[in-house]
């Protein structure tokens, strides 16, 4: 008989400590437009999160990283921009981008359970014909991009997506493909902000790295 394994939970246990395997760079050390750039991020999540410090050692890259990706969520659907980052998220197993948009997906757009249920089945027929499409595409940019084929984009030109809506949806996979992978391959834990989820939503998005439940000052 053969048993199929429990779903992976962290323990919370607060003396936990979760280190990069490349030093980020500190708030404190941070000078010039890369202290700008911090401080805009402390503004924004309310603390200085772990992937701008990680960023923060090529500035140069962040910057860009971050024109692109504005770029690409100033095009895009909202609702559907978070979709497609929750999935190619969860496909690539990266905690830290699951958490950052799963909660986004949860507050905004979606019920936390309905998050929970996209995480566990992104086939689920409670899902709308279009976002199951939009999902499948995302996912099989992910796990290997030769594998789309024209099928996939007529499926949604019929759904009523344009090509250029189509083409949004590609840029949001593969440039979450750069993002996440850059996070994993570095070590970078999710923030210690993410312990705060309802622990249901918390667990089903931590799909790779434990969050960093320590944190940095």
């Amino acid at each position: 008989m053969t048993h199929t394994p429990a779903p992976v939970t962290q323990e919370l246990i607060p003396q936990e400590v979760v280190m990069p395997f490349i030093q980020g760079v500190a708030e404190d050390s941070a000078t010039g437009p890369l202290a700008e750039f911090f401080a805009v991020d402390r503004k924004s999540w309310g603390y200085l999160p772990n992937l701008a410090r990680t960023f923060g050692i090529r500035p140069e890259a962040y910057q860009a990283w971050r024109q692109l990706n504005g770029a690409i969520k100033a095009s895009m659907d909202p609702r559907r921009y978070e979709l497609v980052t929750v999935s190619a998220a969860i496909a690539l197993r990266s905690s830290y981008c699951a958490l950052a948009h799963g909660r986004v997906l949860a507050q905004e757009f979606m019920s936390e359970q309905e998050v929970i249920d996209l995480v566990a089945d992104p086939n689920s027929a409670a899902l709308a014909p279009v976002d199951r499409a939009v999902i499948s595409l995302t996912r099989k940019i992910v796990r290997g991009a030769a594998d789309v084929s024209a099928e996939d984009i007529v499926t949604l030109r019929d759904y009523g997506l344009g090509d250029e809506e189509i083409f949004d949806v590609v840029l949001a996979a593969a440039a979450r493909c750069f993002f996440s992978k850059t996070l994993d391959a570095t070590g970078t834990a999710p923030d210690a902000a993410f312990a705060q989820l309802p622990p249901p939503l918390r667990n089903a998005l931590t799909v790779g790295r434990p969050i960093d439940l320590v944190g940095r000052p």
